[in-house]
């Protein structure tokens, strides 16, 4: 989509987004104040671990669910009042693939597109046009319970496309896919936003956000903690570390007090993997000079290396902790969103 074609105002926006869920235990927040902006055209990814709300807010913003407190809009229709309107302009693929399965491709999306009320003949040729597009033509007439999981993903993805939809949620969309069906479906996504589709993804997987995503959000205690570019993101961790692994235990505190002057800071160090890590200012010319004095103090390595921050170290800086409580509703399969 040209940015002639987008609109000015924000695709979503949400505003003190609040969710309460009552267990035996308590009350659980999955939703605390959240605020969230994401502009048309773009792929903004949620990236938090499990508890963290992410679920949650694609539910509330793809009208499956009610906010306790705050309020948001989508394409500029308000999730609440405006929810049968706007179902018609969203898709929204769960963690969970909702298909038949003992339904072939062909009829499960033509079964979707039937839902959307579309008549047949064109939902049928919309199957056609979404099979070929997935790679899933030669398989469009099996049963979906023959398919592997990355084969039910794409099937799952493309009954989300059937209403030729505005935006997009995709809610960690390769959960349980081997390495090669999630390039696969990495190859998928970006064509969608080739064509101009908003997106907002959720996911736990670091690499997937860095690779997809336009802007990351990362969330936590169901809040907004950080927002930025992936570069953005990284540089509030710090620039490149210089990283050594010791060949011999019993030399890495010779190896500490090397390393932390070389690069006049206190190393750190993980006497587990023989591993010190320290700023490294000077980039490559500091690596060079830790070289050449843990070769002259005669202390053999196996490893060494300059390393950029990861969305690993962002994260963890961020959050310090894996979630403490399981998401609320991740126990509880999303049908995919298509209308009501």
């Amino acid at each position: 989509m040209s940015s002639a074609a987008r609109s000015s105002a924000p695709a979503i926006v949400a505003e003190g987004l609040s969710k309460i869920y009552k267990s035996r235990s308590g009350e659980v927040r999955a939703l605390d104040g959240l605020d969230l902006e994401v502009e048309e055209g773009t792929v903004l990814a949620l990236l938090g671990p499990n508890g963290a709300g992410k679920t949650t807010t694609v539910r509330i913003l793809a009208t499956l669910l009610r906010p306790d407190a705050g309020r948001a809009t989508v394409l500029g229709l308000d999730v609440v009042t405006d929810a049968q309107r706007l179902r018609r302009r969203i898709g929204l693929s769960g963690q969970y693939a909702a298909v038949d399965e003992n339904l072939t491709g062909r009829e499960n999306l033509w079964m979707f597109g039937r839902l959307y009320q579309i008549a047949s003949p064109t939902a049928r040729a919309r199957a056609d046009e979404l099979l070929d597009q997935f790679d899933l033509s030669e398989a469009g007439d099996r049963p979906a319970k023959t398919y592997s999981g990355g084969m039910r993903r794409r099937l799952d993805l493309a009954s989300a496309l059937i209403g030729h939809p505005r935006l997009l949620f995709l809610d960690e969309p390769t959960t349980g896919l081997d390495p090669r069906s999630r390039i696969g479906m990495w190859d998928v996504i970006r064509g969608l936003v080739r064509q101009g589709t908003t997106l907002l993804l959720t996911t736990q997987y670091l690499e997937e956000a860095d690779a997809l995503a336009n802007t990351i959000a990362v969330v936590d205690a169901g809040k907004i903690i950080a927002r930025g570019t992936a570069d953005e993101l990284k540089s509030t961790v710090g620039g490149e570390r210089v990283e050594v692994v010791v060949h011999d235990p019993a030399q890495l505190g010779a190896a500490l007090r090397v390393v932390s002057d070389c690069c006049l800071a206190e190393a750190a160090v993980d006497e587990h993997t023989r591993r010190l890590t320290a700023p490294a200012a000077g980039g490559a010319t500091q690596l060079v000079n830790v070289i050449r004095a843990l070769d002259e103090a005669g202390i053999a390595i196996d490893d060494v290396g300059l390393r950029r921050p990861t969305l690993d170290d962002v994260f963890l800086s961020l959050t310090g902790h894996a979630a403490e409580q399981p998401d609320a509703i991740a126990a509880t399969p999303v049908a995919a969103g298509r209308t009501a």
